[in-house]
């Protein structure tokens, strides 16, 4: 697939196309890796091309304003390579040998001459990698360096760099390089967490269902934390929310803990593609073991914990434990108060769980609750359709908290001991046997729900309940329900459209119709009985 020598290869117009031929090419790599090394490889080399085109730009850019300025050449090769004109802007300094037009270069064949020895193009990648980390602190022990193992196929990754070097990246008009690398990594994400089933399940969650937290949440300022962050989605959802209101991402600050080490570089890397500067502490780490931000309180807090984790780092005398110690057997109600232990005041969190955390009472989980609700804590309950994520078929929903339901200073409404509660289960489309996806309007509905109950928006209108679908209750309702949190209790059934017909007739109608049925299924069975016996 790689490209001769002088020429480009026509690549694909659209972003979806170019997305689709670089994972097909990609693809070719997997031979006999397992799916986490490959998984490395190809995100490792989508930041590699990122950290190059970011430089590039960069330089460039350095070049324009010197050229303006009247210097010449010299004077220019003399300034263009001060270090702090890249980092100071964010971008990171990338050494002559790890910049991508250099490896693109050597990737023609299975070997290059590089100081009168050959190196194969994985030892060149794993050089860069090492450049890229010894010239960024902040990069230190994140890229993966194992280009160069006995089952890479050294030709193929040739071809694979070559062509992501006919992919500029440019886009139109004001689109960057960063941005469009960024889908590129985000959609190689989804489609390892396809690949990969119940694994993928503990680095991504499903874009429709992080923008149903970002939505209700709108975090456009302060520490957005995360504290089971996976591959980063939860920040650069963040971000693009920002964006799409004409913020930048300075806006907020980013803090995060993952377990797994392999996940925390991909999104250390995420992060970096997105120009998030992201505190996901110096290491990956167990949350619950030791959390990295202990002193750090948070104004948002998303996150799609592990479900009903039943080997955890528990101790009984833990101080995030205000509302009752967890069971030892399930963690979801240490993630629910760890997260509430983190809340600034005023902090609001949305996170995703099992559906039995809303009205499980096994140890103690349900007193627990109820103490939660009676603290006023809970704001919205929202039970969303089966078949969101591949990676469990547990039915999930996504809890909301909130230190203050005052009426604010934006005109919202005072929603003190009121809860929210959203059926969503009807909504979504099947976009293939396996997987249920949300469409814009179905977060735009669930969104403008929360949001025209809160009052947050002057486009939301008017709340009203709404059967079958939403319900605000009171805490005398809920504890009047044993403090069951889940919203089918409280939203009650969809009102039937009156259709004008007496009930008495519809009922002498139906009956008859039925009757009618019942006598055509009697007459249908005489004739099969009939046809068998002439067969036998």
């Amino acid at each position: 697939m790689a490209a001769k020598k002088g020429t480009v290869e026509a690549l694909p117009s659209t972003m979806k196309e170019l997305k689709d031929t670089l994972w097909k090419a990609a693809d070719k790599l997997r031979g006999s890796m397992d799916a986490s090394q490959y998984k490395d490889v190809i995100l490792g080399l989508v930041f590699l091309k990122y950290v190059s085109d970011a430089f590039d730009e960069r330089r460039e850019q350095i070049r324009t304003e010197l050229e303006a300025d009247g210097l010449n050449e010299e004077q220019i090769g003399q300034l263009i390579d001060d270090v702090d004109e890249y980092t100071g802007r964010g971008v990171f300094w990338v050494p002559a040998r790890a910049r991508w037009t250099y490896l693109a270069q050597n990737a023609k064949g299975t070997q290059a001459t590089v100081d009168e020895h050959a190196k194969s193009i994985g030892e060149l990648i794993d050089d860069a990698m090492a450049y890229v980390m010894g010239s960024n602190p902040s990069l230190a022990a994140t890229l993966p360096m194992i280009f160069n193992k006995d089952n890479i196929d050294q030709r193929r990754l040739g071809e694979l760099l070559d062509l992501f070097n006919s992919a500029k990246f440019t886009g139109q008009g004001a689109t960057k390089a960063r941005d469009l690398l960024g889908e590129v990594y985000e959609y190689f994400l989804e489609k390892f967490a396809r690949a990969e089933g119940k694994r993928g399940g503990e680095f991504y969650t499903p874009a429709g269902v992080v923008r149903v937290l970002v939505e209700v949440l709108r975090p456009d300022h302060g520490r957005v934390y995360d504290p089971a962050c996976g591959s980063g989605g939860m920040f650069v959802q963040a971000e693009k929310f920002l964006e799409s209101h004409n913020k930048e991402g300075s806006e907020i600050s980013v803090y995060g803990q993952e377990l797994n080490e392999r996940t925390w570089r991909m999104a250390k890397m995420n992060l970096a593609i997105h120009g998030l500067n992201g505190n996901l502490a110096s290491r990956w780490g167990d949350t619950f073991a030791r959390d990295q931000h202990p002193d750090m309180q948070a104004d948002f807090i998303m996150a799609n914990p592990p479900f009903n984790i039943k080997d955890w780092a528990r101790s009984e005398s833990d101080p995030r434990w205000k509302y009752g110690v967890p069971p030892a057997g399930n963690a979801n109600y240490a993630w629910i108060q760890h997260i509430i232990s983190k809340l600034a005041t005023g902090g609001s969190a949305g996170v995703v769980m099992a559906n039995g955390s809303m009205s499980s009472n096994s140890g103690g989980e349900g007193e627990i609750r109820a103490e939660l609700v009676e603290a006023d804590l809970v704001s919205c309950m929202i039970a969303l359709p089966t078949q969101l994520f591949r990676s469990t078929g547990i039915p999930v929903c996504t809890w909301f908290f909130a230190k203050d339901k005052t009426a604010g200073d934006h005109g919202s409404v005072d929603r003190t001991g009121q809860v929210l509660f959203i059926d969503a289960r009807n909504l979504g489309h099947m976009v293939d046997r396996a997987e249920r996806a949300l469409s814009d309007e179905d977060i735009a509905r669930i969104a403008g729900t929360f949001h025209a109950w809160r009052g947050t928006t002057a486009d939301s209108g008017e709340y009203d309940d709404e059967p079958g679908f939403c319900k605000s209750a009171t805490l005398a309702e809920i504890k009047a329900a044993d403090y069951a949190l889940t919203p089918g209790r409280y939203v009650g059934a969809a009102e039937v459209e009156d259709d004008g017909e007496p009930i008495e007739e519809k009922i002498a109608r139906l009956s008859a119709e039925l009757f009618t049925q019942f006598d055509e299924s009697s007459r249908l069975a005489a004739v099969v009985r009939e046809q068998l016996g002439r067969v036998s």
